[in-house]
């Protein structure tokens, strides 16, 4: 069986500890391109965060669940209300996990959301949204540290 998970991944030239570090930043590529919020913290296991876009069209919580220094970062989805969808809770109980590895000299990070399958209504939108999110403005905030 094929997974069906979204997933994507990025291959940057920084540390797997500074990539680790820019990825627990999440108000740093998370939200203000396009209006999106971000409450809470997202530095330790329990911690909390809200995020919002697109004026209350999405909304989620996440919990930081697990955590290992330079290697792993996953969060639980615990609230959910997507207003553009039909199943407004379709994310809650899905995780966001995030792989560090060393390849070829590289960092690699795998970012999956487990869970986010073709099959829910929003896939069509959150896919090309992850898409950026982490192809460009965690790439950017990534390549930028120090």
């Amino acid at each position: 069986m094929t997974n069906q998970d979204f997933t994507t991944a990025i291959w940057v030239e920084q540390t797997p500890a500074a990539a680790f570090n820019a990825i627990l930043n999440v108000r740093a590529w998370w939200s203000g391109l396009h209006g999106e919020s971000f409450e809470g913290s997202s530095e330790k296991p329990g911690d909390e965060f809200s995020f919002l876009a697109g004026g209350g069209m999405h909304y989620t919580k996440q919990k930081l669940v697990e955590l290992v220094p330079g290697k792993k970062v996953v969060w639980l989805v615990t609230e959910a209300n997507l207003s553009f969808v039909d199943k407004v809770d379709e994310w809650e109980g899905t995780r966001i996990s995030f792989d560090i590895s060393e390849e070829a000299g590289k960092t690699k990070i795998t970012f999956t959301h487990i869970g986010l399958v073709p099959a829910f209504e929003c896939y069509d939108s959150c896919a090309p949204a992850w898409t950026q999110y982490i192809q460009e403005r965690l790439t950017d905030v990534i390549t930028k540290a120090d």
